[in-house]
C-alpha cells in the first residue's frame, strides 16, 4: 500500500518541526499504515474516517491481543495525525476527541523476599562503625514499620515513646499517627542515638545540627546491600515499605489496618498490594494444584 500524502506530510512536519527521532518516525508510520489499512475496509480514508470508525478501531486493538500502554500509545498517535489535519484545514472536526485513552494498570510495587529482608538485616549491624548503628535502625524501622523515608528522616528523638515501643510519625499534609515499634527496632533506635553526637534527631547528620540527608542515607542502604550480597539497584526505602506492606498482607494482615500504618489517605491506595497477593496466589495454584498441568 502506498503511503497517504497526508500521513508522509504529517510524518515530514515531526522530522522538521519537532526533531522526532527515526525510531518514533517508524513507529508513528507503522501505526498509521494499520489504522489506514482499517479505515479502507470500512470504505473511508486514513484522512476522512468519522467518529464511529475511530471508535471502531480502538475498541479493536485490545481484542487484537495489543497491551493497554500499546493502545494507549498508538491512540495518542492518531490524536497528534488529525490535529495536525484541522491545523492544515484538511478536515474541520477532530474525530479523536470523544475517544478515552485506554486505562493503564499502574505497575505492581517491585519487593523483597522475606529471605531478602532477613540477610539484609543480618548484614547491616556488621558494618563498620556509625554505620553499621544507622543501617540497622534505618532498616529495622523501615521494614517493621512502612514509614515514608521522608518520615523517618525527619523524626525527633520526642517521637519516640517513653517506653520505646511506639512511634509518633507525621505523615503527608501533616497528619499525625502512632506506629508500633518492634522490639528489634527499638533496640536499633538506642543503639543508634547512643552512638550519635547530641542531635533532637532520631537520624542525626554529622554535626547533629540537622538531620541526615536521603542522599547520606542511600549511601549506607547501598553498602549494606552489598554486604547481604543482594543487587544495591533493587533496592531503596520505598522497596522496603512495599515489602512491609506485600508481606503483612500475605500473613493475614487486613487492609484497613494496613491502611493506618501506611498513613494512606484512602484505602484505594492500599489496594494496590491486593494485586501483589493475588498474583502470588496465582503461581502458588499454578505450582501445587494437582490439575493446574492440564
Amino acid at each position: 500500500m502506498s503511503i497517504d500524502r497526508h500521513v508522509e506530510a504529517f510524518l515530514e512536519m515531526l522530522a522538521a518541526e519537532r526533531g522526532a527521532a527515526r525510531n518514533t518516525l517508524l513507529a508513528y508510520g507503522r501505526d498509521l499504515a494499520d489504522f489506514a489499512a482499517f479505515t479502507i475496509a470500512c470504505g473511508h480514508s486514513v484522512s476522512t474516517a468519522d467518529r464511529q470508525t475511530l471508535g471502531l478501531y480502538v475498541q479493536g486493538l485490545a481484542a487484537a491481543g495489543l497491551s493497554a500502554r500499546s493502545s494507549a500509545r498508538r491512540l495518542a498517535c492518531l490524536r497528534q495525525f488529525h490535529r495536525f489535519l484541522a491545523r492544515e484545514a484538511v478536515r474541520a472536526d477532530d474525530p479523536t476527541d470523544p475517544l478515552d485513552a485506554p486505562r493503564i494498570a499502574p505497575p505492581l510495587p517491585r519487593i523483597l523476599g522475606e529471605a531478602e529482608v532477613t540477610a539484609l538485616l543480618a548484614a547491616a549491624p556488621a558494618l563498620p562503625g556509625r554505620r553499621g548503628k544507622l543501617a540497622a535502625a534505618g532498616l529495622e524501622i523501615l521494614y517493621s514499620t512502612g514509614l515514608r523515608i521522608s518520615e523517618m528522616l525527619a523524626l525527633r528523638r520526642s517521637a519516640l515513646s517513653v517506653a520505646g515501643d511506639v512511634l509518633f510519625v507525621r505523615g503527608k499534609g501533616g497528619r499525625e499517627r502512632i506506629v508500633p515499634l518492634s522490639d528489634a527496632a527499638r533496640l536499633s533506635a538506642a543503639c543508634l542515638c547512643a552512638a550519635s553526637p547530641p542531635s533532637p534527631w532520631l537520624f542525626a547528620g554529622r554535626d547533629g545540627k540537622r538531620p541526615l540527608t536521603r542522599q547520606g542515607f542511600d549511601k549506607v542502604l547501598h553498602e549494606a546491600a552489598l554486604a547481604a550480597g543482594l543487587d544495591p539497584a533493587c533496592l531503596s526505602p520505598h522497596v522496603l515499605r512495599h515489602s512491609f506492606a506485600s508481606h503483612m498482607l500475605a500473613r493475614g494482615a487486613d487492609l484497613r489496618s494496613l491502611q493506618l500504618l501506611l498513613g494512606h489517605a484512602d484505602i484505594a491506595t492500599t489496594q494496590i498490594y491486593t494485586h501483589v497477593l493475588a498474583e502470588r496466589l496465582q503461581l502458588v495454584v499454578t505450582e501445587h494444584h494437582p490439575l493446574s498441568k492440564r
